[in-house]
């Protein structure tokens, strides 16, 4: 994520009224156009406002940090005992090399 500047921020912070006032597609299409807006109410920011892109990207981001950190609490854990290389594997499931590659496999 890109971090904002001050001025950045300033633009992009919303008072409710405007809300009140009928703009609400005015607003979404701000957000579509240039990013992220922060709804203020009693000059306390009340929601933050993202496109869907915005919003997908945060998720996975999120999503990528905790497949992350799981990842390294378990390969701080591992002692190395009762692990196998992946060629050991391969012989004792009786798999040869040649027989995965006519195996099609999509990863994301």
């Amino acid at each position: 994520m890109n971090q904002m500047s001050v001025v950045g921020m300033m633009k992009s912070i919303v008072p409710i009224t405007r809300f009140n006032k009928g703009e609400a597609n005015k607003i979404f299409d701000e957000v579509e156009a240039s990013g992220t807006k922060i709804v203020m109410k009693n000059n306390k920011p009340a929601c933050v406002l993202l496109s869907p892109a915005q919003y997908e990207n945060l998720m996975e981001t999120l999503s990528d940090y905790i497949l992350y950190t799981e990842a390294e609490k378990r390969m701080s854990a591992d002692d190395g005992i009762g692990t196998i290389t992946h060629e050991k594997m391969m012989e004792e499931l009786g798999i040869t090399p040649k027989e995965l590659d006519s195996v099609d496999i999509e990863l994301e």
